[in-house]
């Protein structure tokens, strides 16, 4: 037993040194996509592109709007960076970037403003206590419920291909239940919880496969809740193991369990991660091909995309499952997460002054539509910011 704790400790103070030297890069090279961002919007004959994504084929800055998917995550970085230094530069930034995104409360569009609004508002309440925060979470979370469908149980995903289904709830899905369960602990309104236990219980019920993998996306009947398909649409195939859905599901579930409390929850996400890191072909740095299934991996490994993105939120989400779970359990998880963070410190982080500022490199987006194929991601930045923190707060 003793060999075991000083062989822990061991790697823990090693991990620890490689993260502080990887912060140095990471202050550098935030503060170069502050300084890149601001001229951006200071050119721009475009002024709704106002938030850093990911970068185009010609190596430019790939800006969105407010309502784009993606455009919490970079004031959510620099409010995670606040909260790893809390250095008050940090803050500022963080501060005047999320106000950017006040109208988002409003977006009805896309179940995704769970994501737009936590990762900015939310890390912004959380830090500061600010009550205009707050204000804004709880209108996100009521524009929110209005995508709720009673009879499926679940939160509409996707408003538009109709010809393609009748009513998609992806696995990404479970990841902005959290404004909702945030909102009822703020409001007192259990209204809000209600609706993310309902997804996040049929979710459980319908996502998975028997060996723990989550299907991408499952088309409801919103006329009697029956499910119609089970499919993909980021994945290689309708039965593949689309690493990033993977890193949802193991998050939401996680996260879900941590407001909920339901076992089911908990053991879930246990499953979802000890399939995931048994699979066979899993590269030996812990950082994931795109699609575990992908055919190529047999015969040319080194031609299948990594996803830096998919690591980065599995790594976060190891850290906090590891806190509710057995020792055992949890050393294990924890060392899933450390030996990914490790690689993504060492191997997959960005030079100061490269890559207009983004943190990570080697993300896939959208490898069917061939969209962002090994490209920075903001959202791979966010969570390795998110994994960073927790690895500082985890306890063994």
């Amino acid at each position: 037993m003793k060999t075991a704790i000083i062989l822990l400790l061991a790697v823990n103070t090693a991990l620890s040194g490689v993260i502080d030297n990887a912060l140095k890069q990471i202050e550098q090279q935030l503060s170069f996509l502050v300084e890149q961002t601001d001229n951006i919007r200071t050119q721009n004959s475009n002024p709704k592109l106002i938030m850093p994504r990911s970068l185009k084929s010609d190596g430019s800055i790939k800006m969105v709007n407010q309502d784009d998917w993606c455009s919490g995550f970079y004031p959510g970085t620099l409010w995670q960076m606040y909260r790893i230094t809390r250095e008050d530069r940090w803050r500022q930034e963080a501060a005047r970037n999320t106000t950017l995104l006040e109208q988002v409360q409003h977006h009805s569009g896309s179940h995704d403003i769970g994501f737009m609004i936590c990762c900015s508002f939310g890390n912004g309440y959380e830090l500061t206590k600010d009550e205009t925060y707050r204000n804004v979470i709880l209108a996100a979370a009521n524009t929110l419920t209005k995508r709720f469908n009673p009879t499926t149980g679940c939160i509409l995903s996707w408003s538009w291909g109709k010809d393609k289904w009748k009513f998609p709830v992806i696995i990404d899905n479970m990841m902005n239940l959290e404004l909702l369960y945030q909102a009822s602990l703020l409001s007192g309104d259990k209204h809000f919880y209600d609706i993310a236990l309902s997804h996040a219980s049929r979710t459980l019920e319908n996502h998975f496969r028997a060996d723990n993998s989550t299907y991408h996306v499952v088309d409801y009947d919103p006329e009697n809740g029956i499910v119609r398909r089970k499919m993909t649409f980021q994945g290689h195939h309708d039965e593949s193991v689309w690493s990033r859905g993977q890193g949802w599901a193991l998050y939401g579930f996680t996260m879900s369990y941590r407001y909920t409390h339901n076992r089911k929850f908990l053991e879930r996400a246990q499953h979802v991660a000890d399939f995931f890191f048994s699979q066979k072909d899993l590269p030996e740095d812990f950082i994931p091909y795109w699609d575990m299934k992908d055919p190529n991996i047999a015969t040319q490994p080194t031609l299948v995309p990594r996803d830096a993105s998919a690591a980065a939120i599995m790594a976060s989400a190891l850290y906090e499952l590891a806190e509710y779970s057995s020792k055992k359990v949890a050393s294990r998880y924890r060392g899933y997460a450390d030996k990914i963070l490790t690689s993504l410190c060492t191997k997959y982080l960005n030079k100061p002054g490269t890559q207009h500022g983004f943190l990570l490199s080697h993300s896939t987006g959208n490898w069917p539509a061939n969209d962002e194929i090994d490209v920075p991601l903001n959202y791979a930045d966010y969570y390795f910011l998110e994994a960073i923190s927790r690895n500082k707060n985890s306890h063994p």
